[in-house]
Formats: structure tokens, sequence, C-alpha cells
């Protein structure tokens, strides 16, 4: 069992070497936390999940099993990452190229966001708050706030609420009421006033 800061469970089949991991965070069996990587408080990082030096996961964060999450990305805090969602972050992989943090392509998922099974992120992109990837898609470019996409490539499909719930045709929401307004260029929703 790894000596990280009070308060961290790490199940005895689990391994965490990174100093910087925040109190009532979980890490399940056959997971990985490498040194350098900075986890924040009451996350629960799954069976077999990988989480690289340099990669920055916020407050209560979920990162379901066999999901892997490399150096250069950082998803804030209240990100769901579902089963197997797979980040990149290197356009142009060469075995025999050895390259540093640097070198590397950054990807942001924002506040809230959700990805779905199978989600893989093409690196260098941007996913919005409380954006929500259906379970499957493959992310090459940035996805606005409130956005649903799905598809390989992912698209957009409609919007959804803070709460999860799908938004109807006046961008309200069905259960919980909340109303949103589309943001000017691409940024996508933000809450009615």
């Amino acid at each position: 069992m790894s000596t990280t800061g009070a308060g961290v469970f790490v199940h005895p089949r689990g391994l965490c070497e990174s100093d910087e991991v925040g109190a009532g965070t979980r890490v399940w069996a056959f997971a990985h936390v490498l040194p350098g990587a900075r986890v924040g408080r009451d996350c629960n990082i799954c069976d077999g999940a990988f989480v690289e030096t340099g990669a920055v996961l916020g407050d209560r964060c979920t990162v379901k099993n066999g999901t892997l999450v490399f150096a250069g990305v950082t998803c804030e805090d209240e990100v769901f990452l579902g089963p197997n969602v797979l980040f990149t972050n290197d356009l142009r992989p060469r075995a025999a190229i050895k390259k540093g943090p640097e070198a590397l392509a950054t990807t942001v998922v924002r506040r809230g966001a959700s990805l779905g099974a199978g989600t893989v992120v093409v690196c260098g992109v941007e996913i919005g708050a409380h954006a929500f990837a259906a379970a499957g898609s493959v992310i090459t470019k940035n996805v606005p706030a409130h956005a649903f996409v799905a598809g390989n490539p992912a698209v957009a499909k409609g919007w959804v609420c803070t709460c999860g719930d799908r938004l109807n045709e006046t961008l309200t929401c069905g259960d919980c009421g909340s109303g949103y307004t589309l943001s000017s260029g691409d940024q996508g929703l933000s809450p009615r006033r």
C-alpha cells in the first residue's frame, strides 16, 4: 500500500506512486498512478486504470476501469471518464524518436464533462464544460460546452444539461427545468439568466 497523503485509500493490489493525491481519493486494484501525476480530492480511480506522470485530475473525478490518462491531459473537477476511455498525447508517434513532455500535445476536459465507454480523444483538443460524448466516440476536434457528441469522428447531435439530461428545442431541461442560451462563437451553451 502506498504512503500517499492522509485519507487516500489504495487497494493492496493498486499502485499509487504520486505524492500529489487529495484526501478521500480511492485507487483500486491493478490501477497505477505514476509519480508526478496530480490527483484531486475524492476521486475514484477504478481497476486497471493508468494515470501517467504529468496528467492532472481535479476533485471528484471518476476514472473507470481500463481508462488511460497520459501526460499532457488535464481533467478539471467532476469529470467522468467511462470504462476504457483512451487519451493520446502525440500526433506523430515513432518508437525510435523519444520526445520530452514539451513536445507532446495537451488536452483539456472542462468541469463536469462525461466521456462514455470506449471514447478515444485525439490530443490537442478541449472538451467543454458539461459536454457529453457517447460511448465509442472518437473526438478529433474541440467540443463546445454542453454539447452531446457521438460517432467516428464525433459530431454534435444535440445539447445536454448540467444534470446530464438532453435539452429540448428551446434549450430547456425536461428533468430539472434549467434553461440555456447559445453563447457567441463556438463556445456552446451558458445558463439562461
